[in-house]
């Protein structure tokens, strides 16, 4: 349990140290490209994958679609919290768990019980509920939780194809996808120099340490969970993912004061709601 534990906080915390650099002027892509820097590092150390063992045959459309992903959605997620604060993006961000239940629907035809289907019926609501703006906040801004949601959803299902691929470590694969996460991150950031006259600042290396650091130990601390729950998976998930909303809500109401309208409260709840009923369809 304390696996589980450790790495809803690791999930969290990205998500407020992305909230406190607002107030340092800080330059996100920069932030993002220095994480997987970091993340890289601390998947070498800590798994020692043997880079030898991948080939030409290893799934590359895959890696490289995920590659590119994992730093654009990233940004988006910060959009997101800038935007509509951690509240409803960390909401968002888990309920992107049924895009891959979807995919199994549609795509690959798995039968659903009636759980699933209420499960993913109340948490359609649940997202329009979440990403729901007040009066006053004009804009499209809903579209940055949204394109959070679909992202990780398509993540998730990539590497979910990963998992499938034996013949490599599932470990090897994830340092082969951060690399070319940084590669990518990389070449945004330059475009930011070139183009857009970014300047260069030391404050963005110290908070992409930290962002890399817990978005490694949110990865490390889930897959341990995962073992150690070996015989009930679902309770990983379950916890998890309403772990999650649970922590940032708290978080983000009480410590950065985020402001929601009494329908983005039921949204909340609703989403919670949803996660149990998918959990009870695993179990059937």
């Amino acid at each position: 349990m304390l696996f589980l534990v450790l790495s809803i906080i690791c999930s969290v915390v990205v998500g407020v140290i992305f909230k406190i650099t607002r107030k340092y002027n800080t330059n996100p892509t920069q932030i993002v490209a220095f994480n997987y820097v970091f993340a890289l590092l601390l998947c070498y150390f800590t798994f020692s994958p043997d880079l030898k063992e991948v080939t030409v045959n290893s799934p590359w459309t895959i890696y490289i679609a995920i590659g590119v992903l994992l730093p654009a959605v990233f940004l988006f997620l910060v959009a997101s919290i800038k935007h509509m604060g951690i509240v409803k993006t960390d909401a968002a961000q888990r309920l992107s768990l049924f895009i891959p239940i979807l995919a199994a629907w549609f795509i690959f035809k798995e039968e659903f019980n009636s759980y699933k289907v209420i499960g993913l019926l109340t948490g359609f609501l649940a997202l329009l509920f979440i990403i729901k703006k007040q009066a006053a906040n004009t804009g499209n801004k809903w579209m940055y939780p949204a394109i959070v949601l679909f992202g990780f959803g398509v993540i998730d299902i990539l590497f979910k194809q990963i998992a499938l691929y034996t013949t490599l470590p599932y470990t090897t694969s994830l340092f082969v996808v951060f690399a070319i996460a940084l590669l990518v991150a990389v070449f945004i950031a330059a475009y930011g120099f070139v183009i857009k006259k970014a300047g260069f600042e030391s404050k963005n290396i110290l908070f992409g340490a930290l962002v890399g650091l817990f978005n490694f130990g949110n990865i490390l601390f889930y897959l341990k969970a995962h073992k150690a729950f070996s015989e009930n998976p679902s309770t990983v998930f379950a916890g998890m993912n309403m772990g999650v909303i649970m922590l940032g809500s708290v978080v983000g109401l009480l410590f950065f004061k985020e402001k929601l309208s009494k329908i983005n409260f039921v949204g909340i709840i609703l989403a919670l709601i949803s996660i149990i009923f998918i959990v009870f369809s695993q179990l059937k």
